[in-house]
């Protein structure tokens, strides 16, 4: 089920068999091999034939070799294998492999990741489409959303730190779009649909909408053009986990997707989905248990590198500290109507160490209708409803969901990274509820606990401001550049913003907001000049071999009358390294 969305002014239905946190929304190269990732350990993979299933084949931690000539002598081939973490990819089929390799020395699980026959473009993929891009606006207005959050004020201390990086696992992400490219991560992105990890240029690229949606909200650039991201200043990967088609997010996608994240240094990373075939997997079902063995070692791995995952609670509405019945699951055959035990798990949302985000209404102080919700289960809320962001092709979309409210949370977990580098994921993930604004429940029975922790919200509405160190709104009135001025070598270049409407003098706080993309900072002197044209040093040929300036600095400019054109003066004082003024600012 999906929830309507509304696409610039154009309401879509969108139905289908999808798991985007049951959220809203949600080509043509061959490939002759996979690349695979440091520690994943591949084998030339079977031709396709009709009935080929996918199966985990959990084993122990390390050398895996024995059991994977027990899969190739037991009708199976090695689609892949994560040794890491003792989890092979087979596929089959013999309807018996399952039944046969439960039997064999050292496995400890397996289980059918699907019930429906993998795709032959799992064989040879085909890149997804690379779309034509629309004509950007001219427009960047602050939302409710980003208002509610405090994401507006944060802006302004730290907008978020290039060394961030942010896993998107999702549909996908489209790289060209004018509000990501200034801040997508190529190096890290990969698809990882079917399992196996595809280096190919573009192979990450948006099947659908909801993973380009998904990402602006975390880190859409702060560039005058449509929207803002939580953390305008990290970098965002995109980690394609949803196949073609069917946008469904099977097991061994987001095995492959998190160990991904762990081995190449995500901080953060972002999952709006749940892992089909199964709303919810059971432990006391043979290959239930073996995803939820195989995507629980993912995600303990992912974290033991230091990657916090924040995921969507689910828009079913339902108690995830009360389940009772399922009736939405297998979503890739035929449902069936089947009792729930609280060992039941929605993964990857239920997992130890996750971040579980319920989503909060228009007005912030509700939950919306369609989100999840669980005593001692969701952590934190953000806005979910009714999210305007990125879409593919440079255009934007509204979409509601708890797949929208996630990527909020994900945000402010990446301003909490970029303000502190040395926190820990469960630093980052203790942090976001101790300074989350706390939320009464509602005249709502099944919403229980107190106002600084309950079913509905967790610890309450996550904060972008605390998360950057900022107790209280900057004061004053704000006013910003975003014009770019080129940086050419041995010279100097100014940016003016006109102050008007301020009484009286400057404050001795004042926040100078500085962007300065520059590949050797070590040439640069960069001044605030006043209206009178008195000279405040920022920054003085410091951070050598150090690639741009994303920073806050604060100034005693009380001697200085506010009104009138202030300007950030920089002079480039070598020659081989140019850059720009990205942007800057001034709050008074």
């Amino acid at each position: 089920m999906r929830l309507a969305a509304t696409v610039l002014g154009t309401a879509l239905a969108l139905a289908g068999p999808v798991s985007l946190a049951q959220a809203a929304p949600l080509d043509n190269e061959p490939l002759a091999t996979f690349t695979a990732n440091a520690r994943t350990n591949t084998a030339a993979p079977a031709a396709w034939a009709a009935g080929t299933r996918a199966y985990l084949v959990i084993t122990a931690p390390g050398d895996t070799t024995a059991v994977r000539t027990a899969v190739a002598d037991n009708g199976g081939s090695v689609f892949a294998s994560y040794d890491a973490i003792g989890v092979i990819v087979a596929h089959s089929t013999s309807a018996s492999f399952a039944a046969t390799m439960r039997g064999v020395a050292g496995v400890q699980k397996v289980g059918a990741t699907r019930t429906s026959d993998v795709p032959a473009d799992a064989y040879n993929p085909a890149l997804p489409a690379n779309p034509a891009q629309a004509t950007a606006p001219t427009t960047e207005p602050v939302r409710s959303d980003m208002t509610q959050i405090k994401a507006d004020q944060a802006w302004a201390v730290n907008p978020g730190s290039s060394t961030v990086k942010v896993g998107i696992l999702d549909t996908g992400v489209d790289d060209q779009h004018q509000d990501l490219a200034p801040n997508f991560n190529a190096a890290d992105s990969v698809s990882c649909a079917y399992g196996k990890t595809d280096t190919r240029v573009g192979a990450w690229r948006d099947v659908d909408q909801h993973g380009t949606h998904v990402a602006g909200t975390v880190a859409a650039a702060k560039n005058g053009k449509g929207a803002i991201g939580v953390a305008p200043g990290v970098k965002i990967s995109s980690v394609r986990i949803a196949e073609p088609g069917s946008t469904l997010f099977y097991a061994e996608n987001t095995i492959c997707g998190l160990v991904w994240a762990g081995d190449h240094g995500f901080k953060v990373t972002n999952n709006s989905y749940y892992t089909d075939p199964w709303q919810f997997n059971c432990p006391n079902d043979l290959d239930q248990a073996a995803i939820l063995e195989g995507v629980g070692r993912a995600q303990a791995y992912a974290e033991s590198k230091g990657s916090l995952q924040v995921a969507a609670a689910g828009n079913s509405n339902v108690d995830l500290a009360n389940k009772t019945t399922d009736t939405s699951s297998p979503n890739d055959s035929t449902p069936v109507t089947r009792t729930l035990t609280n060992d039941c798990l929605d993964i990857p949302a239920e997992l130890p160490g996750v971040v579980t985000v319920a989503a909060n209404g228009t007005s912030g102080t509700s939950k919306a209708s369609f989100s999840n919700y669980g005593s001692n289960v969701i952590e934190v809320s953000a806005p979910g409803e009714s999210v305007y962001s990125t879409a593919p092709g440079g255009k934007y979309a509204t979409l509601s969901g708890t797949s929208m409210a996630s990527p909020h949370v994900a945000g402010v977990a990446a301003l909490l990274a970029s303000a502190n580098p040395a926190y820990t994921p469960a630093d980052i993930r203790a942090k976001l509820g101790e300074q989350a604004t706390d939320l009464a429940c509602p005249a709502d029975a099944r919403c229980t606990g107190t106002t600084a922790k309950n079913s509905f919200f967790g610890e309450g509405r996550v904060d972008a401001l605390k998360a950057v160190g900022g107790s209280t709104p900057p004061a004053g009135a704000y006013f910003e550049n975003l014009t770019d001025y080129a940086i050419a070598d041995n010279s100097t270049v100014e940016s003016p913003i006109t102050v008007s409407g301020v009484t009286g003098n400057a404050p001795a706080t004042l926040k100078v907001g500085v962007d300065i993309k520059h590949t050797y900072i070590g040439d640069l002197k960069v001044d605030l000049v006043a209206p009178d044209g008195t000279v405040y040093t920022l920054h003085n040929h410091t951070g050598s071999g150090t690639d741009n300036i994303l920073q806050t600095y604060t100034v005693n400019a009380s001697a200085e009358v506010a009104n009138g054109v202030w300007k950030l003066r920089v002079n480039d004082n070598a020659s081989q390294d140019t850059g720009k003024i990205d942007a800057w600012n001034l709050t008074f």
